[in-house]
């Protein structure tokens, strides 16, 4: 649990001087690509978290692979790779884009549906998480065939799963238990 309070320290330190140099935007849209990054390459999150490749060669690739980066990002790669805390870049970028999302008083709902959501739909979930919550927010759809059906959708900490294969999961319990 102290790498996550680590990376959250961090992540209010770059949110911090990242809002006094007028590029929070950027950085967000750089932690993005970076926890999509690390999401999508098994072999970036091992050379991250490997003991065995030298800081020189993580920093290397991190600065080839995010060459487009904010300068307070690179910074940031920077700091971790001096306090040897690397280790921690996904949960830090995560962290910031969850910090930043508050401070703009937004969040992401996750829908997750047997297939891509329309547009039409995605507003009526739109509708939805402002009605629940009074908040914007942004939707991200995952894609999920083993539902079966219908949906699942996440805000924060509350889950409503109106899922096909939540329903018939219900089913089955209640005909096992009688």
């Amino acid at each position: 649990m102290s790498g996550s309070r680590a990376a959250i320290r961090y992540a209010k330190a770059v949110l911090s001087l990242a809002t006094d140099q007028k590029s929070a935007e950027a950085v967000n849209s750089d932690m993005k690509s970076i926890t999509s990054a690390i999401a999508q390459s098994e072999d970036l999150n091992q050379m991250l978290q490997s003991p065995v490749v030298r800081s020189s060669d993580k920093k290397a690739v991190l600065t080839s692979v995010f060459e487009n980066a904010n300068v307070t990002t690179i910074n940031l790669i920077d700091t971790l790779i001096s306090n040897k805390r690397l280790v921690l870049l996904n949960d830090v970028a995560a962290s910031y884009t969850q910090l930043y999302d508050q401070m703009r008083g937004t969040q992401v709902a996750t829908v997750t549906t047997a297939v891509p959501l329309t547009a039409d739909l995605k507003t009526k979930v739109l509708a939805k998480v402002k009605e629940l919550t009074g908040k914007e927010a942004e939707v991200e759809n995952i894609i999920d065939e083993s539902i079966l059906g219908g949906f699942i959708l996440r805000v924060g900490d509350i889950q409503y799963n109106a899922s096909i294969a939540n329903k018939l999961d219900k089913l089955k319990r209640e005909f096992t238990l009688n």
